[in-house]
């Protein structure tokens, strides 16, 4: 069973900065990709940004691209998102997700979507003020 832990959330000011953190926990984890999706309240889960695994390509949504960046560390299994010049639109519950690598992939649209993940975290708050 693979269990994904988010941390890092808060509450920040315009402008400012968050690093958010996913650490992966299981026997054999080996995941595909890792994305980020976050979700306000009354308003649907939306994606973030994803990062495949082995060749590290990398996917944003066009709100944050320019301002975040995802990486990850392959030896401790987690993944990261580094959010600079936030604004209050990106306050969110931020979740962690992560795709099996047995799972086919028929297209790199699939890592865009909620259910192109099979595992997710719990979710991590950012509160970013005006």
């Amino acid at each position: 069973q693979v269990q994904l832990v988010e941390s890092g959330g808060g509450l920040v000011q315009a402008g400012g900065s968050l690093r958010l953190s996913c650490a992966a926990s299981g026997r054999t984890f080996s995941p595909y990709a890792m994305g980020w999706f976050r979700q306000a309240p009354g308003k649907e889960r939306e994606f973030v940004a994803a990062i495949t695994w082995r060749r590290e390509n990398i996917y944003y949504a066009d709100s944050v691209k320019g301002r975040f960046t995802i990486s990850r560390d392959n030896a401790k299994n987690t993944v990261y998102l580094q959010m600079n010049s936030l604004k209050p639109e990106d306050t969110a519950v931020y979740y962690c997700a992560g795709r099996r690598s047995t799972r086919e992939l028929l297209s790199t649209r699939e890592l865009l979507v909620r259910n192109g993940y099979d595992y997710w975290g719990q979710g991590t708050q950012v509160t970013v003020s005006s």
